[in-house]
């Protein structure tokens, strides 16, 4: 078992994951820079507040750095800025590649954060408490 309960680390240290080293400094530097919408939302995440379950924020899996992450649930959080609507299908590639992996994917524009959190921070909830996929 690794770090967090081995999650992360046990499942994504295969070959399959060539690019997993580069995806660290890259989170880390991301975890420094948050965006608002992204701070806004960490506030809410962080220490066990949404449903007692624990997130983590710039998550590196495989060759991708996911927003947040709870990896007990096998559940990624995106949050979408305007860039993402030029890039629907980078965003759908890298959604297929974790869904792939066993993880549920929910997206969230940006706006619907700043304008409504205590809504995005429920869906999130219900997706926690909903039986993941086979």
């Amino acid at each position: 078992m690794g770090v967090d309960g081995g999650v992360f680390w046990t499942r994504h240290n295969s070959t399959s994951n060539q690019n997993l080293p580069m995806a660290f400094p890259t989170a880390r530097n991301l975890r420094s820079n948050l965006t608002d919408t992204e701070r806004r939302l960490w506030y809410r995440l962080r220490r066990r507040q949404c449903a007692g379950f624990r997130f983590r924020r710039q998550v590196p899996i495989g060759a991708f750095v996911v927003d947040f992450a709870c990896l007990s649930e096998m559940l990624v959080v995106e949050v979408d800025g305007g860039q993402h609507a030029d890039e629907v299908e980078r965003d759908a590639v890298r959604t297929a590649w974790l869904e792939k992996e066993g993880y549920r994917v929910i997206r969230f524009w940006n706006n619907e954060v700043l304008q409504n959190t205590d809504g995005v921070v429920e869906a999130i909830e219900r997706a926690l408490r909903s039986a993941p996929p086979p």
